[in-house]
Parts: structure tokens; C-alpha cells; sequence
């Protein structure tokens, strides 16, 4: 049976690491929808995506395997104000749910104490000092106690790999990164 898994999205997301995580999740045979702000999203660089469905109109109640936050700046500030998704964030990591954020978007998870002291983190290092508090790291991708942080747009590959292992598995995402010839 296929994993469900929600990738939210708003005005200023940062559109290389959400369509990339999408892409590779899809590939996998993940069930991901994609949820926005918005009908229509236009992201860091003006690309324009439409979402699945709204933020607005999920049932909290509704279960997932893995709730993943793309980045850019204004995108993760927009979205720490979301009440909605810090409430799924909060029911997601206390049902020990995966939670994945890339770039600036670790700051939601901190801002909201959705990490725990002392978890391991990484971000774009643009934020880095909101997040020294925790045991900040600069590896590419870190997966500490059911959540996983990535640097940026230059990493999102990998750390969408790294999502298919935790959520497939190992040879599923081998067989990715060879499809599309990452190696």
C-alpha cells in the first residue's frame, strides 16, 4: 500500500526544491498530494504551481506518513503563521510521523518547538542562527528522531532520495538516481 504525504507550498515557496522532492516521491509510487495556501502559488522565482488542494480544507484528522516543507525565505515565513499546518505539524511529530523541511523552512519547526533540544538540524545557511540552539550541523542531509533537514535548493535531490528510503526504501531510491542518471 502507498504512503500518503502532504508537501505544503505558499506564495514564495522556493519552486526547485518543491517540484524536485514532488518529481522524486512521485516516482516512487508515494500517494503525495500537495497542499497550498493558495489556488494558484507563485513561488521564490515566479514560477507558478497549482496545488492539489487547500490547507484550508484539510481535515486535521486526516493521517500522514510524512509532511514535507520546501523552503525559500518568504515561503517559510508565510508559512509559520499557518496555524492549520503547525497544528498537523504538532499532530504529526507527537504520532511520531516524518516530518521533512529544507532550507529556511527548519525554522518553522523551531519557532514552533516541533524540534526537540539537542535534535540534530541543518538549513540553508541563511538561517543558521536561528537554529544554534540544537545540534546544528552542515552535513547536506540529517535525519534525527523522525524528522530529516536539508541545506537548499542544491541538496533537494538528495534529500528527496533520502525521503524514498525512509519512506520505500534503499533500493527504491537507488533505482531513482540511476533513472535520472544522478550518478
Amino acid at each position: 500500500m502507498s504512503k500518503n504525504v502532504l508537501l505544503v507550498i505558499t506564495h514564495g515557496s522556493e519552486e526547485m526544491e518543491a517540484v524536485i522532492i514532488i518529481d522524486i516521491l512521485r516516482r516512487a509510487g508515494l500517494n503525495l498530494k500537495v497542499a497550498g495556501e493558495h489556488e494558484i502559488v507563485t513561488c521564490s522565482r515566479g514560477t507558478k504551481l497549482i496545488p492539489d488542494l487547500l490547507i484550508s480544507n484539510i481535515d486535521i484528522n486526516d493521517e500522514y506518513d510524512a509532511i514535507i516543507i520546501p523552503g525559500g525565505t518568504k515561503g517559510t515565513l508565510n508559512l509559520t503563521k499557518n496555524e492549520k499546518l503547525i497544528e498537523m505539524l504538532r499532530k504529526q511529530r507527537a504520532g511520531k510521523g516524518l516530518i521533512g523541511a529544507i532550507c529556511a523552512a527548519p525554522m518553522i519547526l523551531s519557532e514552533h518547538n516541533i524540534l526537540k533540544p539537542g535534535q540534530k538540524v541543518t538549513s540553508h545557511p541563511s538561517v543558521k542562527e536561528s537554529l544554534i540552539t540544537y545540534s546544528y550541523m552542515e552535513q547536506r542531509v540529517i535525519y534525527d528522531e523522525g524528522i530529516i533537514t536539508s541545506r537548499g535548493a542544491g541538496t533537494a535531490i538528495e534529500f528527496a532520495l533520502y525521503l524514498v528510503e525512509l519512506l520505500v526504501d534503499p533500493e527504491s531510491a537507488i533505482k531513482i538516481a540511476q533513472d535520472i542518471v544522478l550518478d
